[in-house]
């Protein structure tokens, strides 16, 4: 777990998620050898973090149930701890109740993203009654350009990568707002401040705002996003705010479900077709 989260893409920016993921898992690690449980102080000597970064790293885990509080200031290693060699997939069960609950304080369908193989790929999702997915009128592995999940991952490829991508996928425009200039699209994603969320302002589909986070902890460009089926600027800033401050619980999610790579899809089938 702690090598798949340190493992970071070379010449990929580190993600903020990801250094978050690296505090707490400086954190599990020293929770993790003391079986009998271990305060905060001790904590907090072995690691060296700063006190705010220490209080959100354990908040972290034990939100992912990574960490367990028995009494006041100390840990204990948590269930999802033991999750990640389970033979009965509660790994990925533990990741599918991250999402619920991501989704659910988002308030929008989320979804896991990873570049795999050259093409665009979504992993797992969440949706509900009151959060649909994206209607995929077009594949997503097409729309890259025009969507915060594609642009979330494009930003993340190096310029030969990119320029590979958009060769055997054209910018195609889909609604007034979407993007067909390489040149607009690349200063798009390089000129954003740093850890801003990518987004997607009805430049998809008409009527549906998008938001996404880097997340990227393997070999694989991936992210965390989520959807909206209302052209609402202020809920999509509210959104995207609270996705961007849980994209570390997804990750943890994640390492604890071994990220398992994507099922092969044949040519007729819709990417929003969960793999875990």
């Amino acid at each position: 777990m702690t090598h798949a989260a340190r493992g970071t893409p070379e010449g990929r920016p580190a993600p903020a998620a990801l250094e978050s993921v690296h505090q707490a898992l400086r954190v599990l690690e020293v929770v993790n050898r003391y079986s009998g449980g271990v305060n905060l102080t001790q904590i907090a000597r072995e690691t060296r973090l700063p006190q705010l970064a220490l209080a959100r790293a354990v908040e972290q885990l034990i939100r992912a149930e990574l960490a367990t509080p028995i009494g006041p200031d100390a840990y204990l290693a948590g269930r999802a701890l033991f999750l990640a060699d389970s033979v009965n997939g509660e790994g990925r069960g533990h990741l599918r109740e991250t999402l619920a609950w991501v989704r659910d304080a988002v308030g929008a369908a989320v979804y896991v993203a990873r570049y795999t193989d050259g093409e665009v790929s979504i992993t797992q999702y969440a949706d509900g009654p009151g959060t649909p997915v994206v209607d995929e009128w077009v594949d997503f592995r097409a729309a890259a350009h025009a969507s915060a999940v594609g642009k979330a991952l494009l930003t993340q490829l190096d310029y030969d990568d990119r320029k590979d991508h958009l060769a055997r996928h054209r910018l195609i425009r889909f609604t007034d707002h979407t993007l067909t200039s390489q040149q607009a699209l690349f200063r798009q994603l390089d000129t954003r401040p740093p850890n801003a969320p990518l987004l997607d302002l009805q430049e998809y589909a008409l009527g549906t705002v998008c938001a996404a986070v880097p997340i990227t902890a393997g070999p694989n460009a991936e992210c965390v996003a989520l959807s909206i089926p209302v052209p609402d600027p202020g809920r999509l800033k509210q959104a995207a705010r609270i996705l961007q401050s849980e994209a570390a619980a997804v990750l943890l999610a994640l390492i604890v479900a071994g990220s398992t790579q994507p099922t092969a899809r044949k040519p007729e089938d819709t990417v929003l077709s969960p793999t875990a």
